[in-house]
């Protein structure tokens, strides 16, 4: 590739997903020349529908929260169902010690992704899709990078970009490239899921809430979606799909096999194919390098129990995008912007990561079956829930009490066999 034949831009984001979208958008309304290329066409399905309260504090930013309200189902909780003891628990998001907005939304990520692609577009992006990065070779300091993208039909596109933004979701286009990609062998799972017509719907007390329900190996989820729509799905251990070659025939048994859900499903039919993924939790070494920053999945991925997927990929976008302005402006600043970023990216992670990685231990089932709220506890983990990382040592207090009381808990229960913790 040469650069003189290539198409010259500030920042170029590859993925037109929610991070790669946010980033576009909010850069492009600074007036910085920004590329977004998407190698799919929207709308097109993708999982992870059940977005959380800090979501719309960022939907407000980018312009687009009337809109998003208005294709979801309201969401003011979370709950969870043990399937060991038929207990259910409700966090509803307005007891979070983080004040603000007290609900979220469901909603299709096709109408969903496909509104913010195009709201990035309105703001000022040159938005195009059906156009895939195939090379990418990164600038030295000073430099510009050099890409190379098909467009649909064959058509080859050359662009010359001064930062690159990766936003290519599970592909992880240029930690793949760069070989920093590796599993994270704490949570090594796999999911499988559909979407249902007829599902019975939760009780009035948690109407739109998502229900977890904690099964014996793994959970599921089920998101109430517009138009009578259940999104349900089961994530649990390699183990539990092996020797499985039907997707659909593996979830159906697994649905039907909680008690806790199958009364729900009595009537319901399947109103879309079933898909499976594996290899679910992975991170890159480092979110940065010269010339380049990881949005998103294109970093790393943890398990969705706590619906932090998209979340997390807009908030790394927003992130991103603050770090592509100080880049452009200088590079030496740009490094330290990246620096902070990363790190406070990786803070998050970690944070969802101390639970998701625990999610299964019967200690930690017992604490969100039994929860209590000494030290405001309950209200530090909805905080969590929410999706908002403790900003003050007042935030922080209630998890670490949280933690430590895990940390007691899980001990006694090693020294003590027998000790009962219940509902399981």
């Amino acid at each position: 590739m040469n650069e003189n034949d290539a198409e010259a831009c500030d920042v170029l984001v590859i993925g037109g997903g929610p991070g790669g979208s946010t980033a576009a958008a909010l850069l492009a309304a600074q007036g910085v020349d920004t590329v977004l290329l998407e190698k799919s066409r929207h709308p097109r399905f993708h999982i992870g529908e059940s977005l959380l309260p800090r979501n719309m504090e960022l939907f407000e930013r980018l312009g687009i929260r009337p809109q998003v309200e208005a294709m979801g189902v309201h969401k003011p909780g979370a709950e969870f169902v043990s399937d060991a003891s038929g207990a259910g628990v409700a966090f509803r998001f307005a007891d979070s010690l983080q004040q603000g907005c007290s609900y979220a939304c469901h909603v299709r990520r096709a109408e969903f992704d496909a509104a913010l692609f195009a709201n990035a577009s309105a703001r000022g992006a040159r938005a195009a899709e059906g156009v895939r990065v195939r090379n990418v070779r990164l600038p030295t300091a000073g430099g510009r990078a050099l890409v190379q993208a098909e467009v649909e039909g064959g058509a080859i596109r050359r662009l010359a970009p001064r930062f690159v933004l990766d936003a290519s979701g599970r592909d992880s286009f240029l930690a793949n490239a760069l070989g920093t990609r590796s599993l994270d062998k704490r949570n090594n799972t796999a999911a499988v899921f559909g979407h249902f017509h007829g599902v019975a719907p939760n009780s009035a007390e948690t109407e739109g809430f998502i229900t977890i329900h904690l099964c014996a190996e793994g959970w599921i989820w089920t998101i109430p979606l517009p138009d009578g729509v259940t999104s349900i799905g089961y994530v649990g251990p390699t183990a539990a799909f092996k020797g499985h070659t039907d997707m659909q025939t593996l979830l159906l048994a697994r649905l039907h096999a909680s008690p806790t859900l199958r009364p729900r499903l009595q009537g319901s039919t399947l109103a879309s194919p079933v898909s499976g993924t594996g290899n679910y939790s992975y991170r890159a070494r480092s979110a940065w390098g010269e010339g380049f920053f990881l949005i998103g999945d294109a970093f790393g991925f943890i398990d969705p129990v706590f619906s932090s997927g998209v979340l997390m990929a807009m908030t790394s976008g927003e992130r991103a995008a603050g770090v592509a302005r100080a880049w452009l402006d200088d590079p030496r600043a740009g490094r330290a912007a990246a620096r902070r970023a990363a790190r406070k990216g990786g803070r998050e992670m970690d944070q969802f990561g101390w639970l998701i990685h625990r999610i299964n231990d019967p200690v930690l089932r017992h604490m969100f079956m039994s929860p209590s709220n000494v030290l405001r506890m309950r209200d530090g983990l909805v905080q969590m829930l929410g999706g908002h990382a403790p900003a003050s040592l007042r935030a922080h207090l209630p998890i670490a009490a949280f933690k430590l009381t895990f940390r007691a808990l899980s001990l006694a229960s090693r020294m003590l066999p027998g000790m009962a913790l219940h509902p399981a």
